[in-house]
């Protein structure tokens, strides 16, 4: 049974519509539950640096930079070897058997659980970092910053390799062969020709593993020390601004505390459209230029 066109749309937008109203719905829940934070402390909340719920005292900044920086140190960590495993599935591996046993082992690897991959960064990369920590001097905690960039950058290396190498099988074979017949190696193809064809979708999978690493939340929390404080170095003890949520959300006993929670997940919200918006910049020039060469 074919549907009338009219019912077709009618169904289409209202979709989209609901899909505007529930958004809008949530943004407006957490802008009213935190206003009554926004208007004791202001815009100060964001560079404020004590988190003190006794004092009724709430700054963000701790938060908001160590968010910054296990996500963008766990992004570098992950890059290279993300970069690598999609160049590998995309351009070496030919045998379809084997191309799908690696692509089942990347998919299974993002779909860990992330309680998971706590307990095993507290069994495996904790220690390890301790003794790091002892041969450089510096308090050997093991849990803090580092640690959970490590394992924030093995959750997210799926999410990279996987985009880099679907991208990498949009490059046409046709340019392949030319470059090949002209002589270049096969590194320099996939360095000089198959590469910057497809970097604004690698960068699209950059953003990807970056929107997952700044949401994180349990992985983080079981590691990153939760320390209210601002972190000197990424051997710090630190907090992100998903794991003080998820760690004292329940246990907040004043309407000022839980306001400044909500503040908390619109600043974290607001954080992660700001870096999609210039990511998508980024991509959408950066396509421009492929398509003005091409």
């Amino acid at each position: 049974m074919i549907m009338n066109d009219k019912i077709y749309s009618g169904i289409l937008k209202g979709t989209a519509i609901l899909f505007v109203v529930l958004f809008s719905g949530f943004i407006g829940t957490l802008a009213t539950n935190s206003w009554e934070s926004l208007e004791i402390f202001g815009l100060g909340f964001l560079s404020g640096r004590e988190w003190n719920p006794v004092t009724v005292q709430f700054g963000a900044w701790p938060f908001i930079l160590g968010t910054l920086l296990t996500s963008f140190l766990a992004l570098a960590i992950s890059l290279p070897f993300s970069l690598a495993t999609g160049i590998l599935l995309g351009e070496y591996v030919k045998s379809p058997g084997l191309a799908r046993f690696a692509s089942v082992f990347v998919n299974l690897l993002a779909s860990i659980p992330s309680v998971v991959f706590g307990l095993w960064g507290l069994a495996v990369v904790v220690p390890l970092v301790q003794r790091l920590q002892m041969v450089l001097g510096v308090p050997p905690y093991g849990v803090g910053i580092f640690s959970s960039s490590i394992v924030l950058a093995i959750m997210i290396m799926p999410f990279m390799a996987s985009m880099t190498r679907e991208v990498l099988k949009n490059v046409p074979e046709s340019v392949r062969h030319g470059a090949l017949a002209l002589g270049m190696t096969k590194q320099e193809v996939v360095l000089g020709i198959s590469l910057p064809y497809v970097r604004s979708g690698i960068a699209a999978g950059v953003l990807l593993a970056l929107g997952r690493a700044l949401g994180e939340t349990m992985a983080v929390t079981m590691l990153i020390g939760n320390a209210t404080r601002v972190p000197s170095s990424i051997f710090s003890l630190g907090n992100t601004l998903a794991s003080v949520i998820a760690s004292q959300f329940n246990e907040a006993e004043s309407d000022v505390h839980r306001s400044a929670m909500m503040l908390l997940a619109l600043v974290l919200l607001s954080l992660t459209f700001i870096i999609n918006a210039a990511g998508r910049k980024i991509i959408s020039s950066g396509a421009g230029r492929n398509h003005g060469r091409i």
